[in-house]
Order: structure tokens, then C-alpha cells, then sequence
């Protein structure tokens, strides 16, 4: 897949464009049923699929509030193309840009600059100024001047809306296995490994990986996890405690994992860790014994929940 990451690397003559514009937050099963679509048109037709995007998220830049979000712009990029889609477009958002007005958009950046031919988007997507560029918008645009637009429904599995909102509540409630429903995939989170107080492997026998966790990322609910640990190509199981662990009186929020039969010095590495569900509430525990025995409960429930998934 080729990347461009601003309007300026898009070079004209083009071939002709087959196009999908979203935000994509967590390139959710909703979002591949768009891919999908630009991407079989490109190859019926002829021409390139195309999905553009924002970095960073509208919301970041127009909202006091922010938003927390499900992927990272690294992961959203390795799932696009993981789509089948062959060009991918990522437009710096700025507040100028959020001032555009729709038509403009139109002309100037998907038909001038991109070479537009066809628009494949969800049924609520609005584009320009003031998110004046709905659907019926973009329909009298197409009919205007001469390119396809495609409506996607609402797409739902097992009676829920397949939505980014959705999922950001679900994983925020430690729902691991809703949220893997509506993503198609396992939540995960990335980072690179800290030094911690190794209190993991002196004190307790279980030494763990630790990632700090930022205020602006998306935290899933605070406790113990049943993991899958990818590092270097390889998965291993683990438990994860996701947390300020109170028996030690932390006031940092970091994700501690045990990875079962792992002993390598991984301090700098990244690491990525799937959650596949939650076990129970962090909570302080009177001893280190008693401590101890809740991690060896944790991790033989852990065993049995990674040998079903397996």
C-alpha cells in the first residue's frame, strides 16, 4: 500500500480514484465493510482504491474534551492495508482545514488533487465546514459532477451497532469480548517496556512487563486481564494487571504483565498486548501472601481462557 501523509505528495495525472474517507477509529468491522466495497470497485472498474483519513483526529484539534481513541495512527495504518486497499491518503487536520466548505473539499482535494471517480461512505459520514457535507450532499455533488456515490448502512452484528462510540464504551467497561465482536479482532494496546520497581520479580515471583499508560489514550477498565503477548513476531499467554496497584500505593497507571515462559530482557522493546477479558477488579490485598496466591489463581484461570482461544 502506498502512503501519502499530505496533499502535496498526491501528484497529478492519476489514475482514476475509487474513494473511502472516514476517520476510522479502530478500523472496526463497520469500517472494513467500506473497504471492502472501494476495493472490489477498483478492481471491477479499473483505477485505485483509495482511503483518506485524518491525523490527528478532528475531534483532538475542535473538541476542549479531545477523544480517547481505539487505534493508534501506526495500527490504523497496518489495518487498512491489511484491507486490500492499495493508496492510502493521511491529511495533516488543522483547524484551516476543518474550515473548508464541503464543495470546495469536493473539488479541489477529491476531484482535482485525487482523481476521484467514485465515493463509498458510511451513512452518517459528513464532510466540510460545520459537517455540512452529508450524504444527500455528496449524492447531488456526484450527480453534478460525474462521479459514483455509494451509501453504506448501518452495518450491526448480533443486534449492535458496529460504531467507534460503541466500542470505546465497551472496551472503557472491560466488555473484551463485545469489543473483539465489533472489531473482528482482539483490543490492544502497544508501548514500550519501562523499568518498574521489579517488585514483580523480587518480591513476588512473577516478573512483569510494564507500560505506562498516558491520560489521552484509551484506558479499558481498571484490573486483571487474561493476555495475548506479541513480541517479536512470537505470542505467548500472560496475565495483565491494568492499573495503580493499590497493595503498593502506585500513583502511576500502567499496565503490568506476566508473560508465561518468557525470560528474555525486553527493557526499550515494544511489546503488544490483545485483551482478551477481564478477570476481576483491582484491589489491595493485606499481605504479599495473599497476593501471591490471587496471581496463581489468575493465572491458572488464565491458562483455560488462552487454551479455548487457542
Amino acid at each position: 500500500m502506498k502512503i501519502y501523509t499530505s496533499l502535496e505528495q498526491v501528484a497529478a495525472p492519476r489514475a482514476p480514484a475509487h474513494v473511502t474517507i472516514g476517520n476510522f477509529d479502530g478500523v472496526h468491522l463497520g469500517h472494513q465493510q467500506l473497504f471492502s466495497r472501494v476495493v472490489r470497485r477498483a478492481r471491477r472498474e479499473g483505477g485505485v482504491s483509495v482511503a483518506i483519513t485524518f491525523d490527528p483526529h478532528p475531534l483532538k484539534v475542535l473538541s476542549p474534551k479531545g477523544i480517547r481513541l481505539i487505534s493508534t495512527t501506526e495500527q490504523k495504518i497496518e489495518l487498512i492495508e491489511r484491507a486490500g486497499v492499495d493508496e492510502l491518503l493521511i491529511i495533516p487536520f488543522t483547524k484551516e482545514m476543518a474550515a473548508t466548505n464541503a464543495e470546495d473539499f469536493v473539488d479541489d482535494i477529491l476531484l482535482r488533487q485525487v482523481g476521484m471517480v467514485s465515493l463509498v461512505v458510511g451513512y452518517d459520514y459528513a464532510m466540510g465546514k460545520g459537517r455540512a457535507g452529508g450524504t444527500e450532499f455528496l449524492k447531488q455533488q456526484g450527480a453534478a459532477k460525474g462521479f459514483v456515490v455509494e451509501v453504506v448502512p448501518a452495518f450491526y452484528v448480533g443486534g449492535k451497532l458496529v460504531s467507534s462510540s460503541t466500542i470505546r464504551d465497551l472496551v472503557a467497561a472491560g466488555k473484551m469480548r463485545d469489543v473483539r465482536t465489533l472489531l473482528g479482532r482482539y483490543y490492544q494496546i502497544r508501548g514500550e517496556v519501562q523499568y518498574g520497581r521489579q517488585r514483580g520479580s523480587q518480591l513476588l515471583g512473577y516478573p512483569t512487563a510494564n507500560l505506562r499508560i498516558l491520560a489521552e489514550d484509551l484506558c479499558p477498565k481498571q484490573g486483571v486481564y487474561v493476555t495475548q503477548v506479541i513480541y517479536d513476531g512470537t505470542c505467548y499467554g500472560g496475565v495483565s494487571n491494568i492499573g495503580y496497584n493499590p497493595t503498593f500505593g502506585e500513583k502511576t497507571l500502567v499496565a503490568e504483565t506476566h508473560i508465561f515462559g518468557f525470560k528474555d530482557d525486553i527493557y526499550g522493546r515494544p511489546l503488544r498486548i490483545n485483551l482478551l477479558r477481564h478477570l476481576r477488579e483491582e484491589r489491595k490485598f493485606n499481605s504479599l501472601d495473599e497476593l501471591i496466591r490471587q496471581i496463581e489463581k489468575d493465572i491458572a484461570v488464565a491458562h483455560r481462557v488462552l487454551a479455548r482461544e487457542k
